[in-house]
């Protein structure tokens, strides 16, 4: 029987396992990944084999099952590293800055108000010492409603713009402890 008329008909994957050199657990392993098909001929075997042979050579595809993809870790990693460069440029020009950062000036902001805020009745009273005790107290009103507003809506656009920072770090799928915010 000649080479060509052998290749041609179906195989085993006992058979091909001696065929190619490996055990007939890696050949039962090849067909569970794929890689070759009962029921195809023995030269159909042989090509898949080949072909996955020399794309683990070429470094497109893992010689392992559920291995890492060169090609997709390569092009993450560019990626990744692109973003990175692109928020260092961000915070070079002042588009950006660490969420920690703001998060201190903003308390140290509200600190200084909420102390100037506390600072109005003896205000009050040295500057206008006949001033009734309700426009006082409606005075210290209102400026408590300012103040509690202030820090409802700062806390709401913080949210939402972090809410905002998380579902594009999610679509990019950049994970960074480091997060940056829009300023």
């Amino acid at each position: 029987m000649k080479v060509v008329e052998v290749m041609s008909v179906g195989i085993t994957q006992a058979e091909f396992a001696v065929v190619i050199g490996v055990s007939e657990a890696k050949v039962s392993q090849m067909v569970g990944e794929g890689v070759i098909e009962r029921g195809q001929t023995a030269h159909a075997w042989l090509l898949a084999y080949c072909e996955r042979l020399r794309e683990v050579a070429a470094g497109r595809a893992s010689g392992e099952l559920g291995g890492l993809d060169l090609v997709q870790e390569r092009a993450a990693l560019a990626r990744s590293q692109r973003e990175a460069q692109e928020i260092k440029n961000a915070v070079a020009r002042g588009d950006f800055a660490p969420i920690g950062l703001l998060a201190d000036v903003l308390g140290m902001a509200s600190s200084a108000v909420v102390d100037r805020f506390e600072q109005l009745e003896g205000a009050l009273r040295k500057a206008c010492p006949d001033l009734p005790d309700e426009a006082k107290a409606t005075l210290q009103q209102v400026i408590a409603n300012a103040r509690n507003e202030w820090i409802r809506s700062t806390e709401k656009l913080v949210a939402a713009e972090l809410d905002k920072l998380a579902g594009e770090a999610d679509e990019s799928a950049v994970h960074d402890d480091g997060a940056e915010v829009a300023i």
